[in-house]
């Protein structure tokens, strides 16, 4: 008896007892909607009214701490500038970051955004986030911020910190973001640098190109941050201008 003749209903089907074909289904299904996600994610407005600023740091460094004041100052002059200021949501130098946009701007709805992510310790979102968005999965959560940023900042942070810094850099190595300042606070990630540099450039066993070092920008004071943005940003301002001039 041929096999069609042992089907019922819809041809095609697959069995889930055949666990094989169930999971090619599956990942066929998923890598799918992997391309209908990217595809949407391409979409950008012709101009935005102001330009976006993601910081990245630490859970952990409550206020009162040095790097808690300073994060709080950086941001606030920041929202100055005319910039948003996007973070995780969470506590530390996230709030922070956060307290310093709202410090500046606590009416605008959009100036101090929290892109967080659902923990099963529940880390809920910090009272100065005007905006907040919320992740399933870290994969998920990193995506939107790497569409979401016009600049980045890593401030002193730990691994979930180091993992951000790591995305960014490895997406503006192959230029898969571009024209995206990442700006590193501190002499704890210029002491990174410096060792992926003397490990990665092994004469003979090069496992990076040495521009590859350039895409961070080292800065050791808030002043040297604030600087390389606001160079980014008059440049971002002046594509805004003549994107919306030619409507």
């Amino acid at each position: 008896m041929s096999t069609d003749s042992q089907n019922f209903g819809q041809a095609g089907t697959v069995k889930l007892s055949d666990e094989d074909a169930a999971i090619g289904v599956l990942e066929s299904a998923v890598g799918g909607l992997w391309d209908v996600v990217n595809e949407l994610t391409r979409l950008r407005r012709t101009t935005r009214q102001n330009y976006r600023v993601t910081i990245f740091g630490s859970a952990r460094l409550q206020s009162g701490t040095p790097a808690y004041e300073g994060v709080q100052t950086l941001a606030a002059e920041l929202t100055r500038m005319g910039c948003d200021i996007l973070t995780g949501g969470g506590p530390g130098l996230m709030q922070a970051a956060n307290e310093g946009a709202h410090s500046v701007a606590s009416g605008g709805v959009g100036r101090s955004v929290g892109i967080n992510i659902e923990l099963p310790h529940e880390q809920s979102v910090n009272p100065f986030v005007t905006q907040s968005f919320s992740h399933r999965t870290f994969f998920s959560r990193l995506h939107h911020f790497m569409i979401a940023s016009d600049a980045m900042i890593v401030t002193p942070g730990g691994i979930g910190t180091l993992l951000e810094l790591s995305l960014a850099w490895q997406l503006l190595q192959v230029r898969h973001l571009c024209n995206t300042p990442l700006i590193l606070v501190g002499k704890m990630w210029e002491g990174l640098v410096d060792w992926a540099r003397g490990a990665m450039l092994v004469a003979g066993s090069e496992l990076a190109s040495p521009e590859d070092f350039e895409v961070p920008h080292c800065v050791e004071t808030i002043a040297q941050a604030l600087d390389i943005v606001r160079e980014n940003r008059a440049v971002w301002l002046a594509t805004q201008s003549g994107e919306a001039g030619s409507d």
